[in-house]
């Protein structure tokens, strides 16, 4: 009985053990399904929003390009780029029309050359890429047709160009039209030669009655007529200097009477000239060169160059003081393989003001008053012009005859416009510096030279 209550017993047990055992591996399966699952999830879903992210960036990327190429296609400015191999890659509707391209979306990038026929151009791109740097320049434009054989009916047109260096070798250009400006300076040109020319009657006949009263009238009046006369004179020379400037932009170099001169010769004319007006404040010249140099030059023209540059380094020149005039020859700085004649005037004054530089040489143009001398006594007030009297007099200036309104060698503006519309019509080229030992003005003058037979 023992022995069958005991077996039945261990059936039991083992039935219930097949029993539990499926349990239970179902049971740890669901566990390990239950752990890992979260995990693998977890790793599905950022992945699905990565890709999502990614394509919204994407999608953000390309709308943002889209608005730059619609405001370039449609900006009032042109712009057009090339690769490294100066194919056009694009180019808007402004740099179209300014270029004269037919079609501004090419299937296929093209050489600029062949779309586009202009020496500037091409050397922008070379130098905005070379330098890797932004460049400037400026040029006439002048339309030709696709086959190269005639111009059309376009007119020459007047660009800036702005070069954009980029990467792997390709560069951008900006371009804008200078049509407008140059319209507007012509407009002013002709109105102030016709107010020249207006003028120029009028101050003769009033230079003519002071001229004649002044061995008429008694001594106390005859200051105020002589004061009459000068600034007569002044205004006279102001108007002259107006003329000749609009002559000289008009007609360039068509008007040159080119002969052999002798340079040396000529700045001691020159010189000869200015000498009772440097001998008031004891101003000595100091010449180092050859004592002959010949040229072809127009005479009375490079006369009135010399005039101008030694009379400004006489103005602004301390009393006591030395002008240096050196003569040589030396490399073209615009191309070293080619020789010129280089004179250099050197004064000791306090020179320009570096911010002044680049527009000493534009008509009208002046620099800080603080380089003029004041022999007047009167002292510029801020940035209008005006002129008041100099807190050391006891009285107005205006009161005293003998002083006058501005000396009769002071500036109007127009001497280095006039300097620079000449040595251009040479196909010369002058400079303005500051000179690193005297702290003076260092103007500086270019002009085309072949050696000439005595």
């Amino acid at each position: 009985m023992e022995w069958l209550f005991l077996g039945l017993l261990t059936g039991v047990i083992v039935g219930l053990g097949c029993w539990f055992r499926p349990k239970l591996r179902l049971s740890s399966s669901e566990r390990s399904l239950q752990i890992g699952w979260p995990t693998r999830s977890s790793q599905v879903s950022r992945l699905t929003h990565a890709i999502v992210a990614h394509k919204q960036a994407n999608q953000s990327l390309q709308e943002e390009l889209s608005t730059w190429q619609y405001l370039i296609h449609g900006a009032p400015i042109g712009f057009l780029q090339v690769d490294e191999e100066n194919q056009l890659l694009s180019c808007n509707q402004e740099a179209c029309r300014l270029l004269n391209i037919e079609s501004c979306h090419a299937k296929k990038p093209r050489l600029l050359l062949e779309l586009v026929r202009s020496y500037e151009l091409d050397a922008l791109v070379e130098q905005t890429r070379q330098s890797q740097q932004l460049s400037e320049s400026e040029w006439i434009f002048h339309p030709v047709d696709a086959d190269f054989a005639k111009l059309t009916r376009q007119q020459p047109l007047p660009l800036r160009g702005y070069g954009i260096p980029m990467s792997h070798g390709r560069v951008g250009i900006f371009l804008e039209s200078r049509e407008e400006v140059v319209a507007l300076v012509q407009q002013r040109d002709r109105w102030i030669s016709d107010a020249a020319h207006e003028l120029k009657t009028p101050l003769t006949s009033i230079r003519l009655v002071a001229e004649t009263l002044i061995p008429k009238v008694d001594p106390p009046m005859r200051e105020w007529v002589e004061r009459l006369l000068g600034e007569t004179i002044r205004l006279g020379n102001l108007v002259q200097d107006l003329l000749d400037l609009n002559q000289l932009q008009a007609q360039a170099n068509a008007k040159l009477t080119l002969k052999t001169i002798d340079l040396p010769r000529l700045i001691r004319s020159a010189w000869a000239s200015l000498e009772p007006l440097a001998q008031e404040n004891n101003i000595q010249l100091d010449y180092v060169g050859t004592d002959r140099l010949l040229i072809q030059a127009d005479e009375a023209r490079l006369h009135r160059v010399l005039l101008n540059l030694l009379d400004n380094s006489i103005k602004y020149s301390p009393a006591q003081q030395r002008i240096r005039v050196e003569l040589g020859v030396t490399a073209d700085p615009r191309d070293a393989a080619a020789q010129c004649v280089q004179i250099q005037i050197i004064d000791a004054g306090r020179g320009f003001p570096e911010e002044a530089l680049p527009f000493v040489f534009d008509r009208f143009y002046r620099a800080d008053p603080s380089r003029t001398r004041q022999s007047s006594g009167l002292e510029p007030i801020g940035d209008s012009g005006y002129l008041i009297p100099s807190p050391k007099l006891t009285e107005p200036a205006w009161v005293k005859p003998d002083l006058g309104l501005a000396p009769l060698n002071s500036g109007n503006g127009l001497g280095l416009a006039i300097v620079r519309q000449i040595v251009e019509a040479h196909q010369g080229l002058v400079t303005a510096n500051n000179h690193p030992e005297t702290g003076g003005a260092w103007l500086q003058v270019f002009l085309p030279w072949q050696p000439l037979e005595p």
